[in-house]
């Protein structure tokens, strides 16, 4: 296994152990427990079988599967029975799923229209398996005309197994983060328990269950608004400032910030790695072009950083996050101004807020600021700028609104893509760092396009791709040879977030220890990857 992968690993699973439970000594199921909770596996087993003969609908199985791979989880892991009290409440669950399969089989499926609740599936592309999410669904919505989607991701909760998300999704639980009703729908994803803070497969699943969402009810793709807090805040960093382009804003609370690179003898080769998954604060331009609410409490108690800060060290908390990308972007040039508890950022549409008084969570005062801001944003709707700046460091987030940065000069080196739209649409002018190709997109009307000073002809097209050689850019022809493009570009970037295969080191290893690491990591792999 090369030092390479070995990385990606370690890196994968430092952020799990950061984010994973770490529950109280388990329940014991004495037998009688046991039987109870084989015999509802099987049923619901059964059923699904029945169902799939039958050919009842794909998706409504999926709505049955989903509590039959709670209950073989349960099977396979006895240990998530962390209290006296999971125990009748996973049985109930359970026995929910049944139900559900004799319903459908009977063909009703009463849990698609019930009111405020409900409780879906879909499967996953990336290994096959069925993942739940839940859903808050408005009394006013009646499928007659598009509404916004708020997209939830929820925070660390060490017992928040499959069967537990199932039984929660379907409760109503007041609190802090709740947003007001604008007649949205807000997706609950579950993220794979903790999702590793929506990073990698967490990542996948919260686009897969958009798109789920998506292809079950009428959701308006210019109004769909990222929301977290907590370990949620840290992935919706992550997914929102790596996608500018595709959310109509983001709500984001608290969130570690990255401390790995900063530790003293940290080596310099892995430094490139970690701008990809880690150092979000170094993307923070591209809060340029997407409306972000950034919050934290004034008395922040959370774990500030992964890893945590040496002791002694001086923070404010989760609260950090948003400290760090505010000052990182005064350094890019947007200095925030107002009142320290509600800042702005003339500019840019990004506005910072502070709960007074308040530790991990969210004061009522700020939460009617963050729901005017949602309604504003979730109103005005994803619209395609006239002025983009865009950051990044990989082909694998190569995207923001209507440009695609397509070749780096140097891959995890920082690439800069500033391009306004004038004229009508007739003019273009672009500015480019560590680029060597790029697409423009929405040229309906584009006659000329100036990158980096130097004027190209164009016609009017869908898009157009651009191409630097020899220090000349020029109309790009079909590119040749070897190059890292989206989803192409290494196994660090791409290893998680796409269908993989783990090829376990045989014969004698040039590298004991090198074999050894591998091997640990894939045993701890094999264990904690299931879940």
């Amino acid at each position: 296994m090369s030092l390479r992968l070995l990385l990606s690993f370690s890196l994968l699973f430092a952020l799990a152990v950061a984010q994973r439970p770490n529950p109280p000594a388990p329940v014991v199921l004495n037998p009688a427990q046991r039987q109870q909770l084989d015999a509802a596996v099987r049923e619901i087993h059964s059923l699904l079988a029945q169902l799939r003969q039958k050919k009842a609908d794909p998706a409504l199985i999926t709505d049955v599967a989903i509590f039959h791979k709670a209950g073989a989880m349960l099977q396979e892991h006895p240990e998530e029975f962390f209290v006296p009290e999971d125990v009748p409440k996973f049985l109930g669950v359970l026995a929910q799923g049944a139900e559900r399969g004799r319903q459908l089989l009977a063909g009703q499926a009463p849990w698609t229209t019930q009111k405020s609740r409900r409780l879906h599936g879909y499967v996953s592309a990336l290994d096959g398996s069925v993942q739940p999410y839940g859903l808050r669904v408005p009394d006013s919505y009646d499928g007659s005309k598009p509404v916004k989607l708020y997209v939830w991701l929820h925070g660390r909760e060490r017992a928040l197994t499959e069967a537990a998300f199932l039984d929660r999704a379907q409760k109503i639980t007041p609190g802090g983060t709740n947003p007001a009703d604008e007649g949205q729908i807000q997706l609950d994803v579950y993220g794979r328990w903790n999702g590793i803070a929506y990073h990698w497969a967490g990542e996948v699943d919260v686009f897969e269950a958009i798109a789920a969402v998506q292809a079950r009810y009428k959701i308006d793709p210019e109004r769909i608004l990222l929301r977290g807090f907590s370990m949620g805040g840290c992935g919706a960093w992550h997914i929102a400032l790596h996608h500018p382009g595709y959310f109509a804003a983001a709500e984001i609370g608290a969130g570690t910030w990255p401390l790995r690179s900063q530790l003293p003898g940290f080596p310099a080769y892995q430094a490139g790695p970690l701008r990809l998954y880690e150092n979000i604060i170094d993307w923070s331009l591209n809060a340029f072009n997407l409306p972000i609410a950034g919050h934290g409490g004034e008395n922040e108690t959370g774990t500030s950083s992964i890893p945590p800060p040496p002791p002694g060290t001086k923070t404010r908390g989760q609260l950090e996050s948003s400290l760090r990308v505010r000052a990182q972007l005064e350094k890019e040039g947007f200095p925030s101004e107002g009142d320290p508890f509600d800042l702005r950022v003339p500019g840019t549409p990004a506005r910072f807020f502070i709960s007074k008084n308040t530790g991990h969570g969210t004061g009522p005062e700020v939460r009617a600021k963050l729901d005017a801001f949602l309604k504003e944003q979730g109103d005005r709707g994803r619209t395609s700028p006239d002025h983009i700046r865009f950051v990044t460091f990989t082909t694998r987030y190569p995207h923001s609104y209507w440009v695609t940065v397509d070749h780096l000069a140097k891959h995890y080196d920082r690439a800069d893509l500033n391009a306004r739209r004038l004229d009508a649409g007739r003019r273009y002018e672009v500015s480019t760092r560590n680029i060597t190709r790029f697409t423009l997109r929405e040229v309906a009307k584009a006659q000329e396009v100036a990158i980096d000073g130097q004027k190209v002809a164009v016609k009017p097209a869908a898009q157009i791709t651009f191409e630097r050689t020899a220090n000349r850019w020029a109309v790009a022809k079909p590119a040749k040879g070897l190059w890292k493009t989206h989803r192409q570009q290494g196994p660090i970037d791409d290893a998680f977030m796409d269908p993989f295969l783990l090829v376990r080191p045989t014969g004698q290893p040039w590298n004991p220890e090198a074999h050894a690491q591998a091997l640990r990591l894939l045993s701890r792999f094999d264990r904690l990857y299931a879940k």
